[in-house]
């Protein structure tokens, strides 16, 4: 397959004031095509792995090649990053989740004010580049992890059901070094509603013996989820 560009589900300017036009513009067609590009060029030559999806190269990366092992990581973990943060933002976002997201919210942090806490601490002193993510370990219990660059959790055997890019590309055209400011913005276009059809995706799984087989079995589930999102409008 040739991996392409998703599109978003709304348009550049919709997300202002808290995530501004140029900012998107540039971020998803500048820096998410280039991790399009790059993950393309780098399969050229192994048609074995043309045929697979993003988070099939990214879930068992040590039997990907040596020599492109390092690129697949991270143009591979760039595109399916990016593929996931666009549509977990909405103009109609913010507030606070229900139901059972809510329910597995608390049961892990406490309360919806302390796992939004702990998460922007994590995303304000990630060092450098990186996402900070909320993600389903193989309990079903929430967990909130940092990685580095453009990993993905789904290499750690976790399922990602909300991802926040903090690399200064996601916010320095508007807030520059301030990365807590724009944190803080961001909570303003969580689309729950996908956070929670990615948490019922998660759900689906029956068993596994192992956390990285049910993120296998899973994520295409999520990948099909985010694929039928609407077309965007130009502007």
């Amino acid at each position: 397959m040739t991996h392409r560009l998703p599109k978003l589900p709304y348009g550049y300017r919709d997300l202002e004031p808290h995530i501004d036009k140029r900012t998107m513009k540039v971020h998803h067609g500048k820096h998410h095509q280039a991790y399009v590009d790059n993950l393309n060029k780098t399969l050229e030559g192994y048609p074995e792995l043309q045929s697979k999806t993003t988070m099939q190269l990214l879930r068992d990366l040590d039997s990907i090649p040596e020599e492109i092992r390092t690129s697949v990581r991270n143009n591979g973990g760039g595109h399916a990053n990016h593929s996931m943060f666009w549509p977990s933002m909405t103009f109609l976002g913010g507030g606070g989740p229900d139901g059972n997201l809510l329910d597995g919210i608390v049961s892990a942090f406490g309360s919806f004010t302390d796992f939004q806490e702990q998460f922007s601490q994590a995303a304000v002193t990630l060092f450098s580049n990186g996402w900070t993510w909320l993600c389903v370990d193989d309990d079903g219990k929430f967990v909130i992890v940092t990685t580095q660059n453009q990993d993905n959790p789904i290499s750690q055997g976790l399922i990602p059901i909300l991802g926040l890019d903090v690399w200064e590309h996601a916010y320095y055209l508007k807030y520059e070094n301030r990365r807590a400011e724009y944190v803080a913005a961001w909570w303003n276009v969580v689309n729950w509603g996908t956070v929670t059809g990615s948490l019922m995706a998660a759900g689906m799984r029956k068993s596994a013996d192992h956390v990285s087989d049910w993120a296998k079995n899973t994520w295409s589930q999520l990948e099909d989820g985010w694929s039928k999102l609407t077309k965007p409008k130009d502007s």
